[in-house]
């Protein structure tokens, strides 16, 4: 799906499969290791094949995540395919002020919205598909779409292609439609101070 990606030297920005795959690659490709990766995002969907609780994203029961948005503790959440995404202020303030790395984070236009909200000093990143035509065969192709969570998948992509059209919307908009072409843009993007 469309992305949205924000960084800062202490914030970073999008749940989406394809830009999750190319932010993945970049931090891959970087000098991190596995434990310098550590922001993860709260969900409360159920983990798919492979996926294991602190590695992708930390899986949580709805009344966690509800009693979590009670008390402030997301910077951004978003509902999406009746599951919750969020990511919480002490994970970002855990990588970007403790560990003192830059934090990238992978929201959607939802977050974007939220984040410019807050005092972080972000910048944004979209990672668009090259069509939605070519989106509709990525993830008709990853086999993990029933064809109603294709239809809302497409359908939010739609929302936030139009939003990243907007004025300020993004600092940067990158079209994945070459992945050694798009990596090298996101890691300049993310790279320049």
């Amino acid at each position: 799906m469309a992305s949205s990606e924000a960084s800062t030297g202490s914030l970073g920005a999008s749940p989406r499969k394809q830009s999750t795959g190319l932010v993945h690659a970049y931090i891959n490709r970087s000098a991190w290791t596995s434990s310098n990766k550590g922001l993860y995002v709260d969900t409360t969907r159920q983990p798919r094949a492979g996926e294991t609780n602190g590695k992708e994203y930390h899986f949580v029961a709805v009344p966690e995540f509800k009693d979590l948005i009670e008390k402030g503790a997301f910077i951004e959440w978003a509902q999406f395919s009746n599951n919750y995404y969020g990511t919480s202020v002490a994970a970002v303030k855990d990588v970007s002020e403790k560990q003192g790395k830059q934090c990238i984070l992978d929201i959607d236009m939802q977050g974007v919205i939220s984040v410019k909200k807050t005092d972080l000093n972000a910048r944004f990143l979209f990672i668009a598909p090259p069509s939605l035509d070519d989106l509709k065969q990525r993830l008709e192709g990853r086999g993990t779409e029933t064809p109603e969570s294709l239809k809302a998948r497409l359908e939010q992509a739609t929302k936030e292609m139009e939003y990243s059209k907007q004025e300020n919307a993004h600092d940067k908009i990158i079209v994945n439609d070459d992945l050694e072409k798009a990596y090298t843009e996101l890691k300049d993007f993310v790279t320049q101070e």
